[in-house]
């Protein structure tokens, strides 16, 4: 058989193109703002990750273009060998200082720090547990290691505590969980982990991709929520969202990421993370603290889009985040009302199966310290329309 036979018989996304609904690759030809250009027109941005709206933000891409000007595009290798910069040095000093950890570590992506993080930190005779609705990359990060890997139910930690008691004697256990889970906007029960982890004698890391910028009084994350800082191992955090970049870092024991650095395959053998990406993050951080009141501005906003969703007669789920999710059922209505939204001038992601459970398809909605009021209200408009003419909604 023809290994690419699969390829060629691919046609699902076919089948969605032809009836208008494909909702994936769309093209932005502007910056990730509150309002973006598509096939020329404006277009209200309810899917970006630009939380503190500093994608886009003067400073930072005056860092960006200074870092080119200085040390050219790229690195020319890993950082493993050739490639790190000082400006790699002085970043994870930064990211060091501003989670309130002794050492932290960049990668090229968010991705590529799970990948190698877990990978290498569960050896064989290991044991790793993840929630069912972990990121994908913490599930691939988990399967790449020599351990066991361990699913519990959702946000369950009876379910947790039930797999920890029978595990074997003398292994060592690491749990991985998402601090604001990507598609439905709830946030992990830290205290609980934490204090089950203390219990059974496992180590706790915290993808907090979603969290850092958003949630604690400094925005160091989840972890600051719950003033449990000092009682979670490793930390990690992306670049793609909050700061303003790309790529990714973990945070935690200077010993353990020294580990990491000379074991993580993700990290040895890959590129190192771009010049003006490194510069930007470090800009991105400067402004994350002193400049409090842009968190503010999202809560604010977040506030006030998830009320009318509500009042509109939407189920937003358990979202405690600028994470809001709208429930409408199966996924091909999903396909539907994202690309009307579209139509009447609002961008927003389907999420349908396995992202979610079948007959929980949504539509993920993402809030920016930066969307005015004006811009909510034009997109609330939009969902109440499109919202009563598919009879979601009365």
């Amino acid at each position: 058989m023809d290994i690419f036979q699969k390829c060629f018989d691919f046609e699902e996304a076919n089948a969605v193109r032809a009836a208008g609904l494909y909702a994936y690759f769309r093209v932005i030809s502007s910056a990730q703002d509150p309002v973006v250009m598509m096939d020329g027109r404006e277009v209200v941005m309810l899917g970006s990750n630009n939380y503190l709206g500093l994608t886009n933000h003067p400073e930072v891409k005056r860092a960006a273009q200074e870092a080119v000007a200085r040390y050219g595009t790229g690195c020319a290798g890993s950082r493993f060998l050739n490639g790190t910069l000082d400006i790699h040095v002085r970043l994870e000093e930064k990211l060091a200082a501003f989670m309130n950890k002794p050492a932290a570590l960049t990668f090229s992506t968010g991705f590529q720090v799970n990948l190698g993080v877990i990978s290498c930190l569960v050896e064989r005779g290991d044991v790793v547990y993840l929630d069912k609705l972990d990121h994908a990359c913490i599930i691939d990060g988990a399967r790449l290691g020599f351990g066991t890997v361990i699913k519990y139910g959702h946000n369950d930690l009876a379910d947790l505590e039930e797999r920890l008691r029978n595990r074997p004697n003398g292994k060592g256990a690491l749990v991985v969980v998402d601090g604001v889970f990507s598609m439905e906007g709830d946030i992990a029960d830290l205290p609980g982990l934490v204090g089950l982890c203390k219990r059974y004698g496992c180590r706790l890391m915290v993808d907090d991709a979603h969290g850092i910028g958003v949630l604690g009084q400094h925005g160091r994350g989840t972890s600051e929520h719950f003033g449990l800082e000092d009682d979670v191992d490793l930390i990690m955090g992306t670049f793609s969202k909050s700061l303003a970049s790309v790529g990714g870092f973990i945070a935690g024991d200077a010993r353990v990421i020294d580990w990491i650095k000379h074991r993580a395959r993700s990290l040895i053998f890959s590129a190192a993370p771009p010049p003006a990406s490194v510069a930007a993050v470090m800009k991105a951080v400067e402004i994350i603290e002193r400049e409090p009141e842009r968190r503010a501005r999202l809560w604010e906003n977040t506030a006030f889009a998830g009320e009318a969703l509500r009042a509109l007669g939407f189920d937003t789920g358990a979202s405690q985040s600028p994470v809001i999710p709208v429930v409408v059922g199966e996924d091909h209505t999903a396909f539907v009302m994202a690309m009307r939204l579209q139509q009447e001038g609002v961008f927003v992601n389907p999420v349908i199966t396995p992202a979610v459970p079948p007959g929980r398809a949504l539509l993920r909605t993402s809030y920016m310290a930066t969307h005015t009021r004006e811009h909510l209200e034009r997109a609330m408009d939009a969902f109440a329309r499109v919202g009563r003419e598919m009879g979601l909604i009365r």
